[in-house]
């Protein structure tokens, strides 16, 4: 299992949410837990991000902010991480939450040396509050933290089981893509992440793993090599 190194996995809300649509599923999340202590327990570093759309989908109302609308958007991520870290902590894990600024002891200031420095103790690091800064996706904060940690991949798992060349929901006839270069995401606005990460991965070489979160063991199954979710090369 030790393929990789250092892995940084995304956690979409919506996955976290499982069949409730909102909030926690909280057996989502303790079988989230459990396959990542068995990548843990293989060696592997892994960072954690989670998108916040379980509870906030942007900006829902022309009555609020764009700035302030993504604001709340960064709180949903802190919370979900927060929730997360400590599901993670009831099978054995150990994790530190990082934001890219202050939120008071809830959680520690984000910087490259102090995620170095709690991988080398073997904890699960999370990546909170987006990049802390609004017009900026929790793709960006996910490929840009990626980057900045040095991952070997990441790891997107999603409600959605990989990328396809158009809405599988709104088309049945929809086709799945088992790899795919980031240049033809962004040639064909295949919207499977925002435009400025897809850029940002191109420009770093970053790869990134697209598969479903609700297939069994999918974690463990990805980092193995045996999925069914698409590869995006870059």
């Amino acid at each position: 299992m030790a393929k990789y190194k250092r892995i940084l996995l995304k956690l979409s809300g919506e996955a976290l949410a499982g069949p409730n649509k909102t909030g926690f599923d909280e057996a989502t999340c303790i079988g989230v837990a459990k396959q990542v202590k068995e990548l843990v327990d293989a060696g592997i570093e892994v960072g954690i991000v989670t998108g916040g759309g379980n509870f906030w989908r942007g900006r829902t109302s022309e009555n609020i902010d764009r700035t302030k609308a993504d604001q709340i958007g960064m709180l949903a991520t802190i919370m979900n991480c927060i929730y997360v870290s400590e599901i993670f902590r009831s099978v054995g894990l150990k994790t530190n939450v990082l934001t890219p600024f202050e939120c008071g002891s809830m959680t520690k200031l984000y910087s490259k040396d102090r995620a170095n420095k709690y991988f080398s103790k073997g904890m699960v690091v999370f990546f909170a509050g987006g990049t802390g800064h609004p017009y900026f996706s929790t793709d960006t904060a996910t490929v840009l933290r990626a980057v900045e940690i040095e991952a070997d991949i990441i790891l997107s798992a999603k409600s959605i089981d990989g990328v396809y060349d158009s809405d599988p929901a709104v088309n049945p006839d929809a086709k799945k893509f088992d790899e795919i270069d980031i240049n033809d995401v962004i040639n064909k606005r295949l919207g499977v992440i925002d435009l400025a990460a897809a850029v940002l991965c191109m420009e770093n070489h970053m790869p990134m793993m697209i598969f479903g979160l609700n297939e069994e063991n999918s974690i463990v199954n990805t980092v193995n090599g045996v999925t069914k979710g698409t590869l995006v090369t870059a």
